[in-house]
């Protein structure tokens, strides 16, 4: 498992190139972020020119990647000894990164457009690009430093964000998110402080080459692991996610739940495979979790009365089958196959929940402010008017179901197999009954928007970006499925 993360001292140097583009990576974001806040954009086409450059660089990275395999960049700033790799999995993330944040950037200038104006939207565009910035740095940081910097720094990013809405609850939402992420702060300076104080280092690398167990590391393992799922929104910690969402601004709802609290999950999953090899306990603990956290988001979305409460409760019954695969990817006992396809079922999953989530969050900004209304009853009729935000939904929701041929699919699939492998009798059947309340969900949403009796509401215009950007993350989660290969690839090995 360590070396599918690229803990290791790569033998060979990295290209002279990558260093370069990795930092611009970090940069360029940051720039392109203060640019936005000094000059609104009020058009598409600037934030398109923006975009391509910054898509570029990530393309630039994957072939590096392709070209050379894994690679590790060290620099220093003054005392401090900075590490930064990049390998299969981390370029992966940042593509993906870089693709819905663009998106998120295309669908902004229409949805501001269409509100009043507020001098607080021009802060979006500076704190989405610092939050671009640093989960760009999470995924290619291999020292506990540089991750606990950009993770609080995403973390205010995050908040910030939340409270450009101006609305009170907002305000107390945006408190208490703020609260709680200080208290997962904590815990994991708590395991860092412990870390570091046994062993001396803070490189992931160096303590993958030590072979780190015994207690200390368990109890630092067990204190990271508490503040990372408090982060991440994990079952049972996800209160504070519903009303984050609710009184967020679409785009900031698409960010957050696509790429925010995964990149907490991502640091668990990394720091767990360093901190506790051998442990079968801890993983089959959060697989209980999870199990639990797919029966109670399921329910919770079956039964809410707000879009976007059931939007949010989805996301905690998601993540709850990415806390049912740790044992697969975890335990020691599981055969290398097993894993390997835990391993890509894992990543295509949350790489396909990233893209249908976003999509997803962005159809229900649409339809709640086209009608006025954020009920599921007060929706009814929407069909007649806003058929395109509902094609979107319905797509993106295929995805989440796992239906061919959506990436959701590909990755169940995956997993499927190796559950079986390992006859884990019990995960095949939370498996299925989660996709079954998923469509439950999913298909109130769509038996309230075909009542041919409802009034007719007063239909505010959309812009046409708000649409057809929601339709195309829909559809990249969807066509995912039909060209998993090319992601699989990435994921073989220690690429």
């Amino acid at each position: 498992m360590i070396a599918r993360w690229g803990l290791w001292e790569v033998p060979l140097p990295a290209l002279a190139s990558t260093s370069w583009l990795m930092m611009i990576s970090v940069l360029l974001p940051v720039a392109l972020g203060v640019l936005g806040s000094c000059f609104p954009p009020r058009r598409v086409w600037p934030v398109l020119l923006a975009g391509t450059s910054l898509m570029a660089v990530g393309v630039a990275l994957l072939a590096s990647v392709m070209m050379a395999g894994a690679q590790l960049v060290s620099f220093s700033l003054g005392s401090i000894p900075i590490a930064l790799r990049l390998n299969g999995v981390a370029v992966l993330m940042l593509l993906v990164t870089q693709l819905i944040a663009v998106a998120t950037a295309l669908y902004t200038p229409g949805m501001l457009r269409q509100m009043a104006p507020l001098a607080l939207g021009r802060w979006l565009w500076g704190l989405m690009g610092a939050l671009v910035a640093t989960l760009s740095l999470i995924w290619m940081a291999v020292d506990l430093l540089t991750l606990y910097f950009a993770l609080e720094l995403m973390g205010l990013c995050a908040v910030g964000m939340l409270l450009l809405s101006g609305k009170s609850d907002a305000l107390v939402a945006g408190t208490r998110y703020l609260l709680l992420a200080l208290v997962g702060s904590l815990a994991y300076l708590l395991g860092v402080a412990l870390i570091l104080g046994r062993w001396e280092t803070l490189s992931l690398i160096a303590l993958a080459e030590q072979h780190v167990s015994g207690p200390v590391a368990w109890i630092a393992a067990a204190l990271m692991g508490a503040g990372l799922a408090l982060k991440a929104a994990l079952f049972p910690l996800h209160a504070w996610l519903a009303p984050v969402h609710v009184n967020a601004w679409t785009p900031v709802s698409a960010l957050h739940a696509a790429l925010v609290i995964k990149a907490s999950l991502y640091i668990l999953l990394m720091l767990w495979s360093l901190l506790l090899p051998a442990s079968e306990a801890v993983p089959f603990m959060m697989a209980v979790l999870g199990t639990l956290a797919i029966v109670w988001g399921g329910l919770s979305a079956w039964r809410a009365d707000s879009l976007k409460v059931l939007v949010a409760s989805s996301t905690v019954a998601q993540l709850g089958y990415l806390m049912l695969v740790f044992p697969l990817l975890l335990a020691p006992d599981i055969s290398a196959q097993a894993q390997q396809l835990a391993w890509e079922g894992y990543w295509l999953l949350l790489i396909g929940h990233a893209l249908a989530k976003a999509a997803m969050f962005m159809a229900a900004g649409n339809l709640i402010f086209a009608t006025g209304e954020s009920t599921l009853k007060g929706l009814a009729g929407t069909s007649r008017r806003l058929p395109l935000s509902l094609l979107v939904f319905g797509l993106a929701s295929v995805t989440l179901m796992g239906l061919p041929p959506s990436a959701g699919f590909i990755a169940k699939w995956q997993l499927l197999h190796a559950m079986i492998l390992t006859t884990q009798w019990w995960m095949v059947v939370v498996l299925l009954m989660g996709t079954l309340l998923t469509a439950a969900y999913v298909f109130r949403l769509f038996r309230y928007s075909f009542i041919d009796s409802a009034p007719r509401h007063e239909f505010k215009r959309l812009s046409p970006e708000m649409d057809v950007i929601a339709l195309f993350l829909a559809l990249a989660a969807l066509m995912l499925g039909l060209f998993a290969y090319w992601p699989l690839t990435l994921l073989e090995g220690g690429l």
